[in-house]
């Protein structure tokens, strides 16, 4: 079997961020059942991998390729040209003069995108040099993460959920609507910026992919996604590195490229970690509760009650990953990966893993065994990974390279979440 799967991956060349190859990745029938977690540091093809070079020169690499063919499609290539078609506003006394918030909006050319994408930047104004920030996606609106009267209200799709939404679009009504759940004032406080965007002017979080951007990036003559077309968590994750981009370009506010942080609850969260393994700009990822599909293992019993299932999440989500995905949604024994292979590829960059008690569904039990099994690629970069061997008592932080934190409470991202998340963070780039 192995020598098949070679012979069928004589991988050749990069173009834009796929390999160009002489035969396709192997069909689902022909990869092998793995009822054990797969090994991070053995390719595909049963070689074994001992040095960091290896791992940096051909798994990771190969990691990288597997994860977007058969799950989450393959991010759509970095546009030719981004412009900053306007700063909207500038405030520097937002939060009782503790910060200055901005907002400004992209335009992407080559493909030219009709989408634009309102990005909003806090960040604190005492400060010692260039500023760390957060990176997140929301799914209300800017304008509902901070109560300003300058704020955009967008035009694209948003939830019914979201405070003010009328007709699946916001409202005035909605400023400020989620600010409990982000904490700016404790972010700033702490010494980080934070800067997002909204969702759906990406790609709304429904079925239909002709209002997103993916249409821009199909084939000459393409009408619907193919097997390994992105789904909509790596389209959101391409908003993720947009939205970096953004920050090393912008010159109003000096921020820390060194110090770049993906973050994002539930769904998010699986954006969050997708964006920082395929970005290596990104130096720390907190992918929060982020569960089956993201943090918590593909290789569950079938009939699970407890715990969510990819067969689960591909019926009722259907357009979060590629269309290659739910092939494996009664066999998740052939995945040639598990999702401790994702946070490996964040190596050596630290993550935090963190989760709730009454959060069943988002298997936190099993997110720890992912750390479990990822630590061994930390060790061969000769960093430390996780330093834990079992899991903390509840709201005690693991704060190693490879992260865990679980408090009591349920699916949610509070104040107490925060305080975990800057902990870590301080320790691990550094206290701004």
């Amino acid at each position: 079997m192995f020598m098949n799967i070679r012979q069928s991956l004589l991988l050749v060349v990069v173009f834009g961020g796929r390999l160009g190859m002489a035969t396709e990745f192997p069909d689902v029938a022909a990869l092998p059942s793995r009822p054990e977690l797969p090994d991070p540091l053995v390719m595909l093809d049963g070689t074994k991998v001992t040095t960091a070079e290896d791992w940096v020169a051909r798994r990771r690499p190969e990691l990288k390729q597997l994860f977007q063919h058969y799950m989450y499609g393959f991010l759509p290539p970095k546009p030719q040209k981004m412009v900053v078609e306007q700063v909207l506003f500038t405030d520097d006394r937002f939060l009782d003069g503790k910060a200055t918030i901005s907002e400004s909006r992209l335009a992407f050319f080559g493909p030219d995108l009709k989408h634009r994408l309102h990005v909003m930047l806090v960040v604190p104004n005492k400060r010692s040099g260039p500023v760390p920030v957060f990176v997140a996606m929301n799914f209300c609106g800017n304008h509902a993460i901070a109560n300003h009267p300058q704020i955009h209200v967008p035009e694209s799709w948003v939830y019914k959920s979201c405070g003010g939404s009328v007709n699946d679009h916001a409202t005035e009504a909605g400023r400020g609507t989620q600010a409990g759940d982000w904490n700016l004032d404790l972010i700033i406080d702490r010494g980080y910026g934070f800067a997002c965007f909204c969702s759906g002017e990406i790609d709304p979080d429904t079925p239909e992919f002709s209002d997103g951007i993916e249409p821009a990036f199909y084939a000459p003559g393409q009408t619907s996604p193919k097997g390994d077309d992105p789904g909509t968590i790596a389209t959101w994750a391409w908003g993720f590195h947009r939205v970096v981009d953004f920050l090393l370009v912008q010159q109003s506010q000096p921020i820390d490229e060194k110090r770049i942080i993906s973050i994002g609850h539930s769904r998010n969260g699986k954006t969050a970690l997708l964006a920082a393994a395929m970005d290596e700009r990104i130096g720390l990822a907190i992918p929060h509760q982020a569960g089956c599909g993201g943090t918590a293992p593909d290789r569950v019993p079938l009939d699970s009650k407890k715990v969510e299932t990819i067969e689960r999440i591909n019926t009722h989500f259907p357009h979060w990953f590629c269309d290659n995905f739910p092939l494996f949604n009664r066999v998740p024994e052939k995945l040639p990966f598990d999702q401790h292979c994702l946070i490996a590829l964040c190596a050596p960059r630290p993550v935090l893993l963190s989760n709730a008690v009454e959060d069943q569904w988002a298997n936190p039990d099993g997110q720890f065994e992912m750390l479990k099994a990822a630590d061994p690629v930390y060790r061969l970069l000769g960093v430390g990974g996780l330093g834990a061997t079992e899991q903390p008592e509840l709201q005690k932080l693991v704060n190693s390279r490879l992260g865990y934190y679980i408090r009591p409470g349920r699916h949610s991202m509070t104040r107490e979440d925060w305080g975990a998340f800057l902990d870590f963070a301080d320790k691990q780039l550094g206290n701004p």
